[in-house]
């Protein structure tokens, strides 16, 4: 044993352990928060994904439809005309010590082409494909956001593994020394006052 078998010792020894309990609590509680968050953040993505799937071929259908009404040349020079102007807010959100990056998506109406050159084909292919960006948008803002959380569920649980299997462990095992060694102290300096005392009353 390492450390010096004493009652100052021992006090020391029960405060560690006693503060450890309380720290794997902690991280107890702050793993499962994050492994909700997790699953929450999971299926959102699961279903945005699903959407955006649904939303591409929409927008490449429209694409399609438009091409059968306007020459390739004119649909690269229609799109070419049109401009949306995007811009993004972006904020963080603390989950548990995990800043999570929230972006708000703010787009201007569109800066058509000119109208008598637009078609209704045309119209919903710009549309469609507007949709798209949107949901792509969020969809790697969630992915992003649970990439953090793997990694900050993954330290997590290797602090209370530690704790748990580790440091805890030892320092019951030092506590039970500790004890084990004042007690056999104790057990000899009894017997030694006996003996003193045995010897004092003889002489």
């Amino acid at each position: 044993m390492n450390v010096p078998p004493t009652r100052m010792e021992l006090l020391k020894t029960k405060e560690r352990i006693k503060l450890a309990k309380k720290g794997h609590k902690l991280l107890k509680q702050k793993r499962d928060a994050l492994i909700l968050e997790f699953f929450k953040l999971l299926k959102k993505a699961k279903d945005l994904r699903a959407t955006l799937n649904k939303k591409i071929k929409e927008a490449y259908r429209q694409l399609v439809f438009a091409r059968l009404y306007h020459s390739e040349f004119e649909v690269e020079r229609l799109a070419s005309l049109t401009k949306r102007p995007i811009w993004a807010d972006a904020e963080v959100r603390n989950v548990m010590g995990v800043k999570i990056p929230e972006i708000s998506i703010h787009m201007e109406d569109f800066k058509r082409y000119p109208p008598h050159l637009s078609s209704a084909k045309l119209d919903a292919t710009v549309s469609a494909f507007s949709e798209v960006l949107e949901l792509s948008i969020e969809l790697a803002q969630t992915e992003t956001a649970l990439k953090r959380l793997i990694g900050e569920i993954e330290k997590t649980k290797r602090r209370v593994n530690a704790l748990e299997y580790i440091i805890l462990p030892s320092l019951e095992q030092q506590k039970k020394e500790i004890s084990l060694r004042l007690d056999e102290m104790e057990r000899d300096g009894f017997v030694s006052l006996k003996t003193i005392k045995r010897k004092v009353a003889q002489d």
